[in-house]
């Protein structure tokens, strides 16, 4: 499932892609009715919040979209190439196009229905109107792992898999230990690097969190080669050497995902 640099990223690239009057088609059928409701009318505005996605059109009209785990979004220049019965919902205009594929979500809302989204969600480490405070209330109040706290969205929108097992590791975090044992002092630094951390997702489009003196070049080790792309120091590197320490990454389940940490570098 995308995190949430991604999903601000594609607000970005909505906005720069789509000027102008939009034609809005569904050649898979399954939006016909809304894409005729806002076929005709300019892309007013984007907004992400979390791995959420709003397509603002005519007033109190917008297009919510979560990808979930098979979503996917093409953009590109006009013209758009023949549509497929794949695409849930194509949008063009004289510039460009955006064709979307396979997501959870994909459903026109009012002004109230997407305030009640935005009203489930945690604060969005890329979002300006965030307030880490607000998160912090809900982590030191929980016996629940930092880890399993992180991806919850209704604690912290946007944080998935790699961003979690990334910072923990960063701030040698011990996944395990409960939210009620993180000090306001090392939620502020937490917070800090992942605003750090997302923004340059949203600028390169992919995830890179080894420090300078820690990339390939700097250590003289090779670089990763993944289909996820980026330098990362556990994600996905199970019983790989920890670049820090040598000890063998770890990797178990947590909530249905895969975590990964270092149990020396991130000791109880």
């Amino acid at each position: 499932m995308p995190e949430g640099h991604t999903i601000h990223r594609l607000a970005e690239d909505y906005a720069a892609r789509l000027t102008g009057d939009v034609t809005a088609t569904s050649p898979q059928g399954k939006f016909s009715d809304a894409a005729a409701l806002i076929s005709g009318t300019p892309l007013a505005t984007t907004e992400a919040h979390g791995k959420h996605l709003f397509l603002g059109f005519t007033p109190d009209t917008w297009v919510h979209i979560h990808l979930g785990l098979f979503g996917k979004v093409a953009l590109g220049s006009a013209p758009a190439p023949p549509p497929t019965d794949t695409i849930r919902l194509r949008l063009t205009t004289d510039t460009g196009f955006a064709d979307l594929r396979g997501p959870t979500t994909c459903a026109l809302v009012t002004d109230d229905e997407k305030r009640a989204v935005h009203a489930r969600l945690g604060p969005d480490p890329l979002r300006p109107d965030a307030d880490p405070a607000l998160a912090y209330a809900r982590i030191r109040r929980s016996r629940t792992t930092i880890a399993a706290l992180l991806m919850d969205q209704k604690v912290i929108a946007g944080v998935g898999n790699v961003y979690r097992a990334e910072v923990l590791f960063r701030h040698r975090i011990d996944p395990y230990r409960p939210g009620r044992d993180i000090t306001a002092a090392e939620w502020d630094a937490l917070w800090t690097d992942l605003v750090a951390l997302m923004r340059e997702g949203v600028r390169t489009n992919r995830i890179d969190t080894v420090r300078p003196e820690h990339t390939p070049e700097a250590m003289g080790r090779p670089p990763r080669v993944d289909d996820h792309g980026g330098e990362v120091y556990v994600y996905r590197r199970a019983d790989r050497p920890c670049h820090l320490c040598g000890t063998p990454v770890r990797t178990a389940d947590l909530a249905a995902r895969n975590l990964f940490w270092c149990p020396t570098c991130q000791t109880p």
